[in-house]
């Protein structure tokens, strides 16, 4: 997969509009065209037609409308100066992000790494439960972070405030909570390449396997970065988390884990997070705050 990001083409539409009709899957498409899963299941979901299914040429129209609205509210905030127009965004950024030529890696110096290609296929269909993703919310205070781990079948998301960013107290925070959990709810955890996990052979007591995205490619755990984008919405950058409350922070956990989803046929993630492993009755809705928050 390229590691820079490049609009979709409209030659490319045409591909994903030929094999869609020919019944390949998502991910047979990605292989297909070199790009990610979510970049393809994002453009049919987005640019597609509800009643008519997926077209090129309507897909290219969509997406040329879509760029146009944004450009036309960024375009508000560079100018005129009225950054009341970015709560239109999903994220409420005030800038786009600059995709810039990016550095090194640290994936060298991770000791024991495995690669995602080595990831059992059982992973990658959401369907067999215990299959992890882990990453770090970062702040404008360097000192703080929040641990995220999000599951790949049931989308519960655990979060932990934990005391620093090294990799040791990162490294127990995880066997800690995990620890918690049935054998058959703790099998992979997948990061991405930061130096605070450089301990994931930790989770290896467990019985826990890690693997590692390609380096540039956060995208390949893209569960948690949805997961961190959703929790920006009440958790932006510029939050100081000495000054949140533990009630406050298990509240805004709650709530996420509290969402129906659609892909999860509108139940939420504490339903069938609760339905499958406590066992626990329907009425109950989210596992103790003090594990899940």
């Amino acid at each position: 997969m390229g590691k820079h990001y490049r609009h979709v083409t409209i030659e490319e539409r045409c591909e994903m509009a030929r094999l869609l009709a020919q019944g390949q899957s998502v991910r047979q498409i990605a292989a297909s065209l070199d790009r990610s899963p979510s970049t393809v299941a994002r453009e049919v979901k987005r640019n597609g037609s509800r009643t008519q299914g997926y077209h090129p040429v309507y897909a290219n129209q969509q997406a040329h409308a879509h760029e146009t609205i944004y450009r036309f509210i960024y375009a508000q905030l560079a100018r005129k100066k009225e950054y009341p127009w970015r709560h239109f965004l999903p994220r409420a950024k005030s800038k786009r992000g600059n995709r810039g030529r990016r550095g090194g890696s640290p994936a060298s110096f991770i000791a024991m790494r495995r690669p995602l290609d080595e990831r059992p296929q059982s992973a990658a269909d959401r369907r067999t439960p215990g299959h992890w993703e882990a990453d770090l919310m970062l702040f404008r205070n360097h000192s703080q972070a929040v641990l995220t781990l999000h599951e790949r079948s049931s989308r519960i998301l655990i979060a932990l405030r934990p005391p620093g960013k090294a990799s040791a107290p990162i490294a127990e925070a995880m066997v800690q909570v995990l620890g918690q959990l049935p054998p058959q709810w703790r099998r992979t955890v997948t990061f991405d390449n930061g130096t605070e996990f450089v301990r994931h052979h930790h989770l290896h007591v467990l019985g826990i396997e890690t693997f590692f995205c390609d380096t540039h490619s956060p995208w390949q755990k893209g569960g948690v970065e949805n997961a961190i984008g959703r929790l920006r919405r009440t958790l932006p950058r510029k939050t100081d988390l000495a000054s949140m409350s533990d009630d406050r922070f298990n509240d805004l956990i709650r709530a996420y884990n509290n969402t129906p989803r659609k892909c999860l046929e509108y139940m939420t993630p504490a339903e069938v997070f609760l339905d499958q492993v406590l066992h626990l009755k329907c009425e109950r809705t989210f596992p103790p705050a003090e594990t899940f928050a």
